[in-house]
């Protein structure tokens, strides 16, 4: 998985860079990120060779039912590539929904492919990983437009509510979280209970927003992600 979404990653920075190889001067839409890997896409395009290489691999490893359902999805990711990268209207549509949804999907898939009696019970919980990847997204993408002064592009209307609102959003999902944690069997508990707390750390960083970089928020609100690692000591075997 981590090999298939860095391969992604890249494909989609190099995607929304390759307009400089026309116009070298027109970086006022591109982050440092998208400079980065335009400067460096050979060594990006050879790794990404290599790496297809590795991820054919591993394949064989991967349970049928896993691979039909990642097969599934990524051929709704491969059309909403096409669709974003091929067609300008495109760009109203939000790319940080898009990639919250596949991230929780991907994530969630290993689990009920290997245990199908599973995937009722994980229906909300990840769905609500699904609304944290999402509002990871769009927090980010505001605080990387509001320290460098940048309006935000046209979007669709919805987008402009959610990102009008993230900290209301924000909320809601944190009391959700918890509820479902109280509610919920001892088996899935760990998931709303790291979503409420990670979406509380991403409130918290917004409020204190600027104390820090772009970049380092950037940083940190991926790194808020990781609080699965606090729950471990109180996992049963």
């Amino acid at each position: 998985m981590f090999i298939a979404v860095w391969m992604l990653y890249v494909a989609d920075r190099l995607l929304d860079a390759r307009l400089l190889d026309a116009h070298p001067l027109n970086t006022a839409s591109l982050e440092a990120r998208h400079l980065f890997h335009h400067r460096h896409r050979t060594a990006f395009l050879i790794s990404v060779a290599f790496l297809s290489i590795a991820l054919a691999t591993l394949l064989p490893f991967i349970p049928a039912e896993a691979i039909h359902l990642y097969l599934i999805l990524g051929g709704l990711t491969f059309g909403y590539f096409v669709l974003i990268h091929a067609t300008s209207s495109a760009h109203r549509l939000p790319k940080e929904f898009a990639v919250g949804l596949c991230f929780a999907a991907a994530t969630f898939i290993p689990t009920v492919a290997r245990i199908p009696s599973l995937r009722l019970p994980l229906i909300f919980p990840a769905l609500l990983f699904a609304g944290l990847s999402c509002l990871n997204c769009l927090f980010i993408y505001t605080w990387e437009h509001t320290s460098s002064r940048r309006t935000f592009p046209p979007v669709h209307s919805a987008t402009r509510l959610a990102l009008n609102h993230l900290p209301l959003l924000t909320t809601l999902l944190i009391v959700a979280a918890s509820v479902l944690t109280l509610i919920t069997g001892h088996t899935i508990w760990p998931i709303p209970l790291a979503t409420a707390l990670s979406a509380t750390l991403l409130l918290v960083l917004n409020r204190r927003r600027r104390h820090f970089s772009a970049l380092t928020l950037r940083a940190l609100a991926d790194l808020v992600l990781l609080t699965p690692v606090l729950l471990i000591p109180f996992l049963r075997k």
